[in-house]
């Protein structure tokens, strides 16, 4: 089997792992849930408490624990949790031990070259393209953001700014760090051109004569991208913003690096974090990882041999 299939086949299986749990937590029983699927009682429970320990220790399903994942009764108590966390839930393992996919700096620098010379709306897309190397939000809380997010009222940047519990996909505040030059160069050109526009327009005197309330980036037209329901299951409470998950793919096809995606782009900067002498606690916090497991298993923090810990020491 080619390992594209595979990879296919590993996706499709955990996904259909995750529409058990969906089912379990909405009130059905092992057995019920089998009999639909065609599968052993067996196999439904083993493939439930399989999801729901991976989520709480790669997303984090506020107030379960990872011990608690494997009784029915607690995933039903927190199944508001569970559905949230799912939204930023990346089904399929990586296969095997392969390294995860971490960006060079010149790598970054040379997909911004490309997107620049091949878009028509260059700062707004160089300012989604930065976006994610630099604070690590998802392309939903992206979508959500707005002015006041970036602006403080005299119209200077917000270096370090917060992720409103309404804007995060988990419903909890996180640092938002503003402090990428390359980033706030391109979306002070982008919201220059908005004022031009005359798109999202309050008072002259304050947020650089735009409304605070209205979205951080708009369509074409002006228009915030419209954040819908994601009702493919019947009581979920999940949303998508379909148009710009659109445009992010327009932007990784432009920058013509292999292997970039949004969740590559978080692992650059969970990278560049290491480097810097960060921890996991620090990368949790700004990526909105309530656990150090989890953040380990997204991308282990480098650790020296105890040759090099002791080479010339004293």
């Amino acid at each position: 089997m080619r390992s594209d299939e595979t990879a296919d086949s590993r996706t499709e299986g955990a996904q259909l792992s995750i529409e058990m749990l969906r089912a379990v937590i909405d009130g059905d029983t092992y057995e019920t849930v089998a009999a639909r699927f065609g599968v052993s009682r067996t196999a439904v429970e083993r493939r439930v408490k399989s999801v729901a320990v991976r989520l709480t220790r790669v997303v984090g399903v506020e107030g379960l624990k990872e011990e608690g994942a494997a009784f029915v009764r607690r995933l039903r108590l927190h199944r508001d949790a569970i559905l949230v966390a799912l939204e930023d839930f990346e089904p399929a393992p990586p296969a095997g031990n392969r390294p995860a996919r971490v960006l060079s700096p010149s790598e970054v620098a040379q997909g911004a070259v490309r997107i620049k010379g091949r878009t028509q709306r260059t700062w707004h897309d160089l300012a989604l393209y930065y976006l994610l190397f630099a604070t690590g939000l998802r392309p939903l809380e992206i979508a959500r953001l707005e002015v006041r997010d970036y602006l403080h009222a005299d119209g200077s940047v917000r270096w370090a700014s917060a992720l409103r519990p309404e804007a995060a996909i988990n419903g909890k505040s996180r640092p938002l760090y503003f402090s990428s030059s390359r980033l706030t160069d391109s979306l002070d050109a982008y919201l220059r051109e908005r004022c031009d526009s005359g798109h999202g327009l309050g008072e002259a005197d304050r947020y650089r004569g735009l409304d605070p309330g209205s979205r951080l980036f708009l369509s074409p037209s002006g228009e915030p991208y419209r954040i819908v329901p994601n009702n493919t299951t019947p009581g979920q409470n999940r949303h998508v913003c379909r148009a710009l998950l659109e445009t992010y793919r327009k932007l990784f096809r432009y920058a013509g690096l292999k292997g970039l995606s949004a969740q590559s782009a978080r692992l650059t900067l969970m990278s560049r974090m290491y480097e810097r002498g960060g921890d996991e606690a620090q990368v949790g916090i700004i990526l909105g990882i309530g656990e150090r497991s989890a953040v380990r298993e997204l991308l282990p923090r480098p650790r020296p041999t105890l040759a090099e810990l002791l080479d010339e020491l004293v």
